[in-house]
């Protein structure tokens, strides 16, 4: 049975239970807007579109909306991005001048450089527990991660927002004290130093160098010796995407650790 109603199409689940879609037509693009339980409230959310892609209303005054909505939020955003830039975007994803604001709602407004536009378009972004994360090959990735922040780090400590707006993940605004585990920049006297430390019982001093490449090697070095006298903790692993298996042993094998570390007697 056919729909009256404009924008609205009757469909039927697996168990036979009636449903409506709405959908709209924008230029030369056919666009779903969801399913609805009934032809009323799939015509609504038809008519609200057409005014969000039709009626000259500045974005913000919709995309500040707060107030439940005849459709997704979500929805709303990629709407109104077309109608402002010409572009469909599959995300909440509102484009503006050299980077793209990400909506997860009208009050959470994420900030990004347009270079992560593709990635955003095909990764929808995630909240659960204050973490924000998207699905990749059937893992959950932190979107720290995509600047090289490990899972262990720690804001203020081992990272920072330049502007303190912790929203803006724009490439510059990101400012990376310690990307490795056991690794901590220090400034002494105008230089860059890096202090390794390695927990066993406590904290045991690695050592300390001018290089952040050598000091991820330290640690990693440290975490085998330990393994190699029979203390199975679970050291972490640095990895040091840059170096080759060759450039890596080199390093590895001229970098120095503490003697205290070297000289531990074996574990029982």
């Amino acid at each position: 049975m056919a729909s009256n109603l404009e924008g609205t199409f009757p469909a039927r689940k697996k168990d036979g239970t009636l449903y409506y879609r709405a959908s709209i037509t924008y230029g030369s693009k056919h666009i779903s807007l969801g399913s609805y339980e009934t032809a009323l409230s799939a015509h609504e959310a038809y008519k609200y579109a057409s005014r969000l892609l039709h009626e000259d209303i500045p974005a913000d005054y919709f995309l500040n909306e707060t107030h439940e909505l005849p459709l997704p939020f979500s929805k709303l955003v990629m709407l109104v991005n077309l109608r402002d830039n010409g572009i469909y975007c599959k995300g909440p994803i509102y484009l503006r001048s050299n980077y793209f604001d990400y909506y997860l709602d009208a009050k959470t407004v994420l900030r990004f450089s347009a270079d992560e536009l593709f990635y955003y378009t095909n990764h929808s972004i995630q909240r659960r527990g204050g973490h924000l994360f998207v699905a990749d090959y059937g893992s959950q990735l932190n979107i720290l991660g995509r600047y090289g922040i490990p899972g262990f780090a720690v804001k203020n400590k081992d990272y920072y927002f330049k502007n303190g707006d912790e929203s803006d993940f724009r490439s510059g605004n990101i400012v990376i004290v310690n990307r490795y585990h056991g690794v901590r920049r220090l400034m002494l006297r105008g230089h860059a130093v890096y202090i390794v430390k390695i927990h066993l019982t406590g904290s045991l001093i690695v050592g300390r160098y001018s290089d952040e490449t050598d000091a991820a090697i330290a640690y990693n070095k440290a975490a085998d010796v330990l393994r190699s006298k029979g203390y199975l903790n679970n050291f972490n692993q640095n990895y040091i995407e840059e170096l080759s298996d060759e450039q890596y042993r080199t390093r590895y094998d001229k970098v120095k650790i503490s003697k205290k570390i070297v000289e531990i007697k074996k574990h029982d």
